[in-house]
């Protein structure tokens, strides 16, 4: 279980990667650790895993391959290496890789790779089936509700910028301000042409299924990300431990500094600022030793008489002599 769950939380932060496996359109998502793996398939229409621990990995590897007698991390990192890049849609792939996808009539499909180990043909099958509800949702439908309201979020904002620089443009214009190219002059913003324009244009391009990908380019990828660890850093606050004393303990790190700030009172009604009494005791104080002062000058000078240091404190105060420290053969 504890592997699973790494394994989702892993792939949780991983952005859907274009690939195409036997002119089939996918994205997917991999993950490979030690001796374990993790991959997710869709069209667009259907989701598809599948999660592999050692022992599973052996019998299959066994099954395929009738000479294999090696341990799964003898072979593991060959299976890597050959099988992240076509399933992460790079380009580099390794030598003498092939891998084709079968569809099978229960509603799974199949990934086959076929590729040399040692200069002996190795071959490999990803049977995958479909997700739960819950893996969808978080893997696909959460991040991409998200993004859409965030896209939504910086078109609002993108319309209302272009609304002042068309405000600022027409100022310029009424003082007199002229371009120096006609090319350059464009016709001010009209928020809901713009929408009825775009809808019109780009709805058919993006529903017609042709687009390379789904569309799912960098800018995507790397809106995914953001939007998917965000939610998630959301999910391990809500996750902390609860308890008896969990409400009056306090939290986090504002918690702590309010432990260790000092309480303040308010001054009660009637009486003044802090400040203004401190003030007032510096003015009577400093009225104190003026007068204090002006009655040493009326008696007189008196005769300083030289501080006694007891033995005690001279001794104290006397420097203690510093240890040389010891010269070896290296200076």
């Amino acid at each position: 279980m504890e592997t699973s769950q790494t394994s989702a939380e892993v792939l949780s932060e991983q952005p859907w990667l274009p690939v195409c496996i036997s002119d089939c359109q996918l994205l997917t998502k991999a993950w490979f650790g030690d001796t374990t793996y993790h991959i997710l398939l869709t069209d667009i229409t259907h989701v598809w895993e599948e999660r592999m621990d050692s022992s599973a990995i052996q019998n299959r590897a066994q099954a395929l391959n009738k000479r294999l007698r090696a341990p799964v991390e003898a072979f593991f990192s060959h299976l890597q290496a050959a099988a992240l890049p076509c399933l992460s849609g790079e380009a580099r792939v390794e030598a003498h890789a092939h891998v084709s996808l079968v569809r099978q009539g229960t509603g799974g499909i199949t990934v086959r790779l076929k590729s040399e180990l040692a200069g002996l043909p190795f071959r490999w099958e990803f049977h995958c089936t479909p997700p739960t509800v819950a893996l969808v949702c978080s893997q696909l439908v959460r991040p991409l509700l998200s993004m859409s309201r965030l896209l939504q979020r910086q078109v609002e904002q993108l319309g209302a910028l272009l609304a002042r620089k068309d405000w600022e443009i027409q100022d310029y214009k009424e003082n007199g301000a002229t371009l120096s190219r006609a090319r350059l002059q464009t016709e001010a913003f009209d928020e809901q042409t713009y929408k009825c324009d775009f809808v019109a244009q780009a709805v058919p391009q993006v529903c017609s299924g042709q687009q390379e990908g789904f569309g799912f380019d960098a800018d995507l990828r790397e809106l995914y990300v953001a939007v998917v660890s965000h939610g998630g850093a959301g999910q391990r606050k809500r996750k902390l431990p609860e308890g008896p004393d969990a409400q009056d303990a306090p939290a986090g790190a504002e918690g702590r500094e309010a432990e260790r700030a000092p309480s303040r009172r308010a001054p009660p009604r009637g009486e003044g600022p802090v400040g203004c009494d401190a003030a007032a005791e510096a003015g009577q104080s400093a009225s104190l030793r003026k007068d204090a002062a002006a009655d040493k000058k009326a008696d007189g000078p008196e005769e300083q008489q030289p501080l006694a240091v007891a033995p005690a404190a001279a001794e104290r105060l006397a420097p203690k002599p510093k240890k040389k420290k010891p010269v070896g053969l290296f200076r």
